[in-house]
This record gives C-alpha cells, sequence and structure tokens, in this order.
C-alpha cells in the first residue's frame, strides 16, 4: 500500500516561531506525520517540551543574526525539506500610532527577518533540486483590518511567496502562504479577559460565526507542504472562518437599502 500523500517520513521540517500559540500547533502536528522537526524561536525556554528533532535560537527581528543561524545549521545537518515561517509579531494596531522607528521594527520581524529565513534554505533546496515553502500570513495582507505596518509585511511575504514560486519552480521548488484570520491562541485569551464583550462584536463579521483554531491554521500548512498540493505553488489560501469572502450584515444592509 502507498503511503499517505499527507506524511513526512523521512523528512526534516523547520517551523520557526515554534514555541508560539501556533507554532506549537504545527510542531505537533507535522511531527505527528512522521517529520523530523526543526523548531526555532528566540528563546530555547519557549521549545522546551516540544516534540523536536533539534532546535535553532534566533531573534528574528534582527536578520544578520537569522540569516547566520540559518546557515550554521545547513552547514551542519544540511537543509530541511520544509520550512514553515510562522514568527511574526505586532502593536502598533492604527496609523497614529506608527512612527519611522515602529514601521522599521515590524517589517523587520514580519519581513525582513522572515526573508532572511528562508533565502538561504530556498538557495540550498535549489541547489539539491527539491523543497518547500509555507509561509504563514494573515488576512491583512489581503485587506485592511488594522495593524498597518504588520499588514504591509504580510502582504510583502505573499509577493514574496510568488517569486520563490516562479523563479525557484523550476528547480523543485515550492512556495505558498496561508492567511489566518483572528485565531483563538493566548494572545486572544488576554484581550477576552481584559474585554469579554469583544467576540460579540467581532464574531458576527465572519460567515462562520466564529474565529479558527490554531489546528485549521496547521491542517492548511501541512496540506500545502505535503505532496497531496504537489501541483500547488504561488497560492494563498486564507483560513478565516470566511471573513475575506464577504459580511452578510453588510450585504443585508445594503440590500435594505435599495
Amino acid at each position: 500500500m502507498s503511503q499517505s500523500p499527507f506524511r513526512f517520513e523521512g523528512r526534516t521540517v523547520l517551523i520557526s516561531g515554534a514555541g508560539g500559540g501556533i507554532g506549537q500547533t504545527l510542531v505537533t502536528l507535522f511531527h505527528a506525520a512522521g517529520a523530523r522537526v526543526v523548531g526555532a524561536d528566540r528563546e530555547q525556554t519557549s521549545l522546551e517540551g516540544l516534540p523536536l528533532a533539534r532546535t535553532i535560537v534566533f531573534d528574528q527581528a534582527d536578520p544578520k543574526a537569522t540569516r547566520a543561524a540559518i546557515l550554521a545549521d545547513i552547514a551542519a545537518h544540511g537543509v530541511v525539506d520544509a520550512v514553515i515561517a510562522n514568527a511574526g509579531f505586532t502593536r502598533a494596531e492604527h496609523l497614529g500610532q506608527l512612527d519611522d522607528a515602529v514601521w522599521a521594527s515590524e517589517l523587520a520581524i514580519n519581513l525582513n527577518g522572515a526573508y532572511a529565513l528562508v533565502d538561504p534554505i530556498t538557495d540550498a533546496m535549489a541547489r539539491r533540486g527539491s523543497g518547500n515553502v509555507v509561509f504563514i500570513s494573515s488576512v491583512n495582507a489581503l485587506q485592511h483590518y488594522g495593524n498597518p505596518a504588520y499588514s504591509a509585511a504580510k502582504a510583502g511575504l505573499v509577493a514574496y511567496a510568488k517569486a520563490i514560486a516562479v523563479e525557484r519552480g523550476g528547480e523543485g521548488v515550492r512556495a505558498n502562504v496561508v492567511a489566518p484570520g483572528s485565531v483563538r491562541t493566548p494572545a486572544w485569551d488576554h484581550r477576552l479577559a481584559a474585554n469579554p464583550a469583544l467576540l460579540d462584536d467581532v464574531l458576527p463579521h465572519y460567515p462562520l460565526g466564529r474565529m479558527v483554531s490554531p489546528e485549521e491554521v496547521a491542517n492548511a500548512a501541512l496540506f500545502l507542504a505535503s505532496d497531496a498540493a504537489s501541483g500547488i505553488t504561488g497560492v494563498t489560501i486564507p483560513v478565516d472562518a470566511g471573513l475575506t469572502a464577504g459580511n452578510l450584515r453588510f450585504v443585508n444592509d445594503v440590500l435594505r437599502g435599495k
């Protein structure tokens, strides 16, 4: 019997931001699918207790340190079979909260750091003749939902994935994007603790009437990195409970106004 195209036995998968809410779920899912998982994060303590073959510690907000850490890992262990570029961060929610320093810092971790992570890996993948990249971006890359610097950076990942897909496809490298909407992680739990009524305001905007889970985001990433998606490259898949499809409340308001 042939192996399931969703299995990863004999393959090594690097996951950045592995200690976070989505990251830990990615680690668990890929490990369960048979992969040797390499976890990367800025603190070793955040990776403890995870089913990892090895760890890499660097701060993605520092692109030079990120590239150096990845090059050292490739020199020591060879290039991985897939990389899930998951690390990211945002603080500035509106344009009025931005200045040059804040803009630069959010692009440093969310775009420049992601490039420094992925670029040496895709170079080595291309030389080998195979490889997979999955970026965890955001619906903010597709429409404006606040956090403008973060949104610009996440949109940059979509463009970067397309560049890899087009320029590295002939060398066997695929690149795709998962764009989550609101994901029920500990970060959201903190927001809800401060404002328990927040979900009542937010959920009506989602056609499915709910947020998505880290498992749903991780499942999309696993699919795109797997052989089941062997003919898919350069695409962005929203995992957003329908948020980017449209808003029924808005549609009903418009139709009532006819």
